[in-house]
C-alpha cells in the first residue's frame, strides 16, 4: 500500500483515448511522465478486430499499464468477443465509446448517437461484462443535439448503470450530431461540469470522471474533490510536460526524476527499438513528443528538426544530436 493521502484508484487521472493521437507510441511517452495515470488507447472497432490483424491492433508495451481498450460498436455478441480479446491481450479495462460524434462514427451506428438507444447500449454492456473479468466503462456526453435536459443523461447513466456498468466517463459537453464538425463538437457545445456533479449525487455508488476543458493543475484541484476522477484529454497531448509531476501531487507518489532530455533520450531508445523490431519510422514516434519542450528556449527549432522528413533515413540518436544543436545539418 502506497503511503498516500488516499489509496491508488487508476481512474483518480486519465489521458483520454484521441483518435489518430495515442497509439502505442504515444502511450509508451506518456508512461515516462506519469506512472499512475491511467491511459487509453484509441477507439477501436469491433468490425476491426473481428475482421482485421487483431495484434495490429492491440498490441502494446507492457510499460503502458494501467492502460485501457476502447470499443467502438453496437452488437452485443461483438462487443462481448472484442472485450473477452482485449482481456486476453492484457489490458486493464474495456470501454465502450458513446461520445464520438463525427459523421462515419454515426455511419457505424456507435458514437455518440448510441445515447439515443440506452437499451443497446445496456445490452453491450451487459454482454461484456459477462464476458469478461476486468472493468467494462463507458464514455459519453450529457446529451444529443441542443436538447439540455439533465433528465436525459441520468436516466441514461441509470439504465446502463443496470447493465453492470459501475464507471461512467463523462465528457460534460453535448454532442451536436449535425451542423458541427467533432473539432468544433469538442469547442461549440457548452461545458456543463454541474451536470456530471449532480450525477454524482444522484448515483453515490457509481464512480463518475469529469472530461472536458481541463487544461490546468489548478482545474485538477478544483474537480478532484467534486467527481472520483478526470480525464485530461488535448492539453495531455499538445503539452505533455503538464502531467509531469502528477504523480507526486495527486498520487503521493516519488517524483519520476526525469528530466526532458532524461525523456528525450528514453525515446530515442524506443525508437531505435521499435526500428530493429518491427520497422517502425522513428517519425511515426516522434510526432507524439513534439510538445515536450513546449515554453523553453529552442523548442521551435527543436520541433522542426524532429518533424523534418529529409532526416528520415537517419538514425533516431543523430536525430537527436540535430534537434539539441550537437551537430549541424549534413
Amino acid at each position: 500500500m502506497k503511503s498516500t493521502p488516499y489509496a491508488y484508484d487508476m481512474h483518480r487521472l486519465s489521458v483520454a483515448p484521441m483518435m489518430d493521437w495515442t497509439d502505442r507510441h504515444c502511450r509508451y511517452f506518456h508512461r515516462l511522465l506519469t506512472r499512475n495515470t491511467l491511459l487509453y488507447t484509441e477507439m477501436v472497432t469491433t468490425g476491426a478486430l473481428v475482421h482485421g490483424d487483431v495484434a495490429r491492433h492491440l498490441r502494446f508495451n507492457a510499460e503502458e499499464h494501467p492502460v485501457a481498450l476502447q470499443l467502438g460498436g453496437s452488437e452485443p455478441a461483438d462487443l462481448a468477443h472484442c472485450a473477452k480479446l482485449g482481456e486476453q491481450w492484457g489490458y486493464d479495462e474495456i470501454n465502450l465509446n458513446c461520445g464520438c460524434p463525427s459523421e462515419r462514427v454515426q455511419r457505424g451506428a456507435f458514437g455518440a448517437c448510441l445515447m439515443a438507444e440506452p437499451q443497446l447500449v445496456a445490452d453491450g454492456v451487459k454482454a461484456m461484462c459477462d464476458a469478461v473479468q476486468i472493468p467494462v466503462t463507458v464514455k459519453h456526453r450529457i446529451g444529443i443535439d441542443k436538447d439540455e435536459n439533465y433528465g436525459f443523461v441520468r436516466d441514461f447513466v441509470g439504465q446502463v448503470s443496470e447493465a453492470g456498468c459501475g464507471v461512467f466517463i463523462v465528457h460534460a459537453r453535448n454532442a451536436w450530431l449535425k451542423g458541427l464538425s467533432p473539432k468544433e463538437n469538442r469547442e461549440v457545445p457548452p461545458l456543463r461540469y454541474e451536470f456530471v456533479h449532480r450525477l454524482k449525487a444522484d448515483f453515490p455508488r457509481l464512480k463518475f470522471l469529469l472530461n472536458g476543458g481541463i487544461n490546468t493543475t489548478a482545474q485538477l484541484h478544483e474537480q478532484l474533490p467534486l467527481v472520483d476522477g478526470v480525464m485530461v484529454g488535448r492539453e495531455a497531448y499538445h503539452n505533455p510536460w503538464f502531467m509531469a509531476d502528477w504523480d507526486e501531487i495527486f498520487f503521493g507518489d516519488a517524483p519520476h526524476g526525469l528530466s526532458r532530455d532524461d525523456i528525450e533520450i528514453r525515446m530515442v531508445d524506443y525508437m531505435e527499438r521499435e526500428a530493429a523490431l518491427h520497422g517502425t519510422p522513428w517519425s511515426m514516434i516522434a510526432r507524439h513528443m513534439l510538445g515536450l519542450r513546449n515554453g523553453l528556449p529552442g523548442a521551435r527549432r527543436w520541433r522542426q528538426v524532429w518533424s523534418d522528413h529529409r532526416l528520415k533515413t537517419r538514425p533516431a540518436h543523430e536525430v537527436m544530436a540535430l534537434a539539441q544543436g550537437l551537430e549541424a545539418f549534413a
